[in-house]
């Protein structure tokens, strides 16, 4: 059966309550969701997750004034009380304790007339905070990226305005947007999968300041239209791909997954392990997915790397055990796993989240 995802991931994003029958979750073996166990803890280890109740769509920098790492989250209703989080801060030392510090922004960019923060990128550009998001709201024919500015990690964040909308950047759901710098030059990849034609993950160039496009009419085709989320990390003489497909809030039923690709260059073509374009729908070769703990592993955030050398991925999934909050809220918690490389591929154990205690990162 044929989903819009988009919609989707967008109302609930808003703390919408939707249940959706999904043939494809019974198709790939769904089973019975399975409660969290009661582990006990030693030092210098973690267990999944690592911060509650959600933190999605999860974007972590390290502050290089103060070397804390700091998480940024979709807006949500955690059903705390609080209402909607506008952008959730959160900080740690180490990638596996992390601690609520404050919602990013005070009050809402006013350049829609109504819409949700999702899917934040925060990156230290010239001395100060830049965050790239999208708004939107349910169902949006015309969702658009912004940018907010800092002086600190924690915020508070400063609406720099509208980068583009929809219509004016000419590709469907445009959201979900990821910042990376080369060769002197600024570029902004976004998007997010529906069955739109002319629909996918692509890259744009942006002023020398980073706060806006030259040319909507310049840009690059990366993935095709079955993927989301993008990140792009460089190994080596390689630039990766990750990028999310299938249902990331079906609940307990999800089947959410982060596939894989690579590229000689920065703006591709990215070619999977198996040697096909993510330019063509049913590409990329996996990298983690659902186990019967965790549902919806995806949508990961920029590799972290410990002192000891060691590449960390951080993600969200839904415990299928307690996959909502009061709310209706997918339950959208934050994930850690070691990531390690395999004849230059990516590789997570056992291609599953972790669910048991495991190594923690090593800070000195």
């Amino acid at each position: 059966m044929m989903i819009n995802i988009y919609k989707v991931k967008c109302c609930l994003a808003l703390g919408l309550s939707i249940t959706i029958l999904s043939s494809c979750s019974a198709q790939q073996g769904v089973t019975q969701p399975v409660k969290p166990p009661t582990l006990p803890i030693a030092k210098g280890e973690y267990i999944n997750p690592v911060f509650t109740p959600i933190l999605a769509d999860p974007s972590i920098i390290k502050d290089p004034k103060t070397g804390m790492f700091y998480g940024y989250g979709t807006e949500d209703n955690w059903g705390d009380g609080n209402g909607s989080h506008l952008v959730a801060v959160v900080k740690s030392k180490n990638l596996k304790d992390w601690i609520y510090v404050n919602d990013a922004f005070v009050t809402k960019p006013n350049w829609k007339a109504n819409g949700g923060i999702w899917a934040p990128d925060v990156n230290y550009i010239d001395g100060k905070f830049y965050m790239y998001y999208s708004y939107s709201v349910w169902a949006d024919a015309n969702p658009g990226i912004g940018l907010a500015i800092a002086d600190k990690a924690e915020g508070p964040f400063v609406d720099a305005g509208k980068l583009f909308t929809t219509a004016e950047i000419g590709t469907p759901a445009a959201i979900d947007p990821f910042y990376i710098s080369e060769g002197g030059k600024k570029y902004l990849f976004y998007g997010s999968y529906s069955d739109k034609d002319h629909n996918g993950t692509w890259a744009v160039e942006l002023a020398a300041d980073g706060k806006s496009v030259p040319d909507l009419t310049k840009k690059t085709n990366i993935a095709a239209g079955d993927f989301e989320g993008v990140m792009i990390y460089k190994r080596g003489d390689y630039y990766y791909f990750f990028g999310s497909k299938n249902n990331c809030c079906d609940g307990a039923a999800s089947i959410y997954q982060v596939r894989v690709g690579r590229s000689a260059n920065l703006l591709g073509p990215y070619l999977d392990k198996d040697g096909n374009k993510l330019t063509v729908r049913g590409s990329g070769t996996l990298l983690i997915k659902r186990n019967d703990r965790f549902a919806g592993p995806g949508h990961n955030a920029p590799i972290m790397r410990d002192d000891a050398g060691t590449d960390w991925f951080l993600y969200h999934a839904i415990e299928s055990g307690n996959p909502t909050v009061p709310t209706g809220a997918n339950r959208r918690v934050l994930m850690l796993d070691k990531l390690t490389w395999n004849n230059g591929w990516p590789e997570i154990k056992d291609a599953t989240p972790s669910v048991t205690a495991q190594q923690a990162p090593v800070f000195n």
